[in-house]
């Protein structure tokens, strides 16, 4: 069986024993939590929201808004690249690829990246969004695209990082690690410290490789398999990585979440907690979401638990993003929840639209940004009440 079709098969058994009910006769204990009521606290405007293209909604995809300081740039499972005013949500460009996009955009360079689901990455320009060149990366890809100076940096499904040069496509270098029978369908998304690239991989290792040759500098096994059945031995690292300084902070599924120190990959603290949504983090937190839903946030010194909202149980959240005082969540009916980074009381709802938001939202300076299943995107910040001093009146007469 290939690995497109292990990963198929893992989801298509996961979703038969939920429908089937075969965990008892307390079906409603599989449900979505019904959402909880509360008075808002922080008021969140939409500031523009526009229409990508196609409905991506069940594929997985990870696909995302992402910004370059100028403009606000997002694709569309069904291959339409579109950038953004990032106040105003006027359209800068629309670029329509003829291809079925699985992850992007990757932005920098001057050049928007995104990855198409034939194995192809594409390239646009960033000003205009002509396409520059497309090149054969080798297999489908479910992580986004990292620009670091002259180097795109991919991984794909079959567990290979790769880089390719920014100017034409063509592959610098490449690494492979061993594939278990059973895997997740999903991939990390590399992050890069200085000259290093680091990426998580579904045997459970976090690997750091050297951003110019790929030379491996280092391996920690982040979360190690365990269990007599592949099932029990699912020990992917998929979703987010965050880096804060030098510190590396990642997740694995049936795992640990984990701080690892760039430079040498040991581990510096770890908690037991499973996820494969990954990690995000601001200078004092790390946030992660349970499989089950429930969010959690930890010390970014010694991983110690500061909260867990247990709000989103079986609303299978996106990862928490930290958006001014609060880290931002979308669920599978397309809500936003907003809940305090200091205590994780809920403080504010909002409502993209009907379809399920899979992928977290994305912060771009002062602004949220998300993208919906059905192929929407919205824009939001949060409206400061506190009112304004006056200024004293000051005349010619006052000298």
């Amino acid at each position: 069986m290939n690995r497109f079709l292990q990963k198929a098969a893992l989801l298509a058994a996961t979703a038969l024993l939920a429908s089937c009910g075969l965990f008892g006769d307390k079906d409603e204990e599989l449900e979505p939590k019904e959402l909880v009521k509360f008075q808002p606290t922080v008021k969140i405007k939409r500031l523009w929201s526009a229409k990508l293209g196609g409905d991506a909604e069940f594929l997985r995809v990870a696909l995302r808004p992402a910004g370059d300081g100028n403009r606000i740039y997002a694709a569309s499972q069904n291959g339409v690249v579109s950038a953004f005013d990032p106040k105003s949500g006027k359209q800068a460009w629309r670029t329509k690829l003829g291809v079925d996009l699985t992850a992007g955009p990757g932005v920098g360079e001057g050049r928007v990246l995104v990855a198409a689901k034939d194995g192809f990455l594409v390239c646009l320009d960033a000003a205009t969004g002509a396409e520059q060149w497309r090149a054969d990366i080798g297999g489908e890809s479910l992580a986004r695209p990292i620009v670091a100076g002259e180097n795109v940096v991919m991984q794909t499904i079959d567990n290979r990082l790769r880089a390719v040069s920014v100017y034409d496509g063509r592959q610098r270098w490449e690494i492979e690690q061993s594939t278990p029978a059973l895997t997740m369908r999903g991939s990390a998304n590399p992050v890069v410290v200085g000259s290093t690239v680091i990426s998580g991989f579904d045997n459970g290792r976090l690997v750091a490789a050297d951003l110019d040759s790929g030379d491996i500098g280092w391996e920690s096994l982040l979360s190690p398999p365990s269990g007599r059945s592949d099932l029990d031995r699912l020990s992917d690292i998929d979703g987010s990585i965050a880096v804060v300084g030098q510190d590396v902070y990642a997740a694995g599924y049936q795992g640990r979440v984990a701080a690892v120190a760039s430079e040498s990959g040991q581990v510096l603290w770890q908690r037991d907690i499973s996820s494969y949504e990954g990690v995000s983090a601001d200078w004092n937190s790390v946030y992660t979401v349970r499989d089950n839903g429930e969010i959690v946030s930890l010390s970014r010194r010694d991983g110690t638990e500061a909260w867990r909202n247990s709000d989103l149980l079986r609303r299978e959240p996106t990862l928490p993003v930290a958006f001014h005082t609060t880290v931002a969540v979308g669920d599978l009916e397309g809500y936003v929840h907003f809940f305090s980074n200091l205590n994780g009381n809920a403080v504010a709802r909002v409502k993209l639209g009907g379809a399920a938001i899979s992928n977290p939202p994305v912060v771009v300076a002062n602004r949220l940004y998300v993208q919906s299943d059905s192929g929407s995107i919205a824009a939001y910040e949060v409206v400061d009440e506190r009112p304004r001093r006056a200024a004293p009146d000051i005349s010619a007469d006052d000298s």
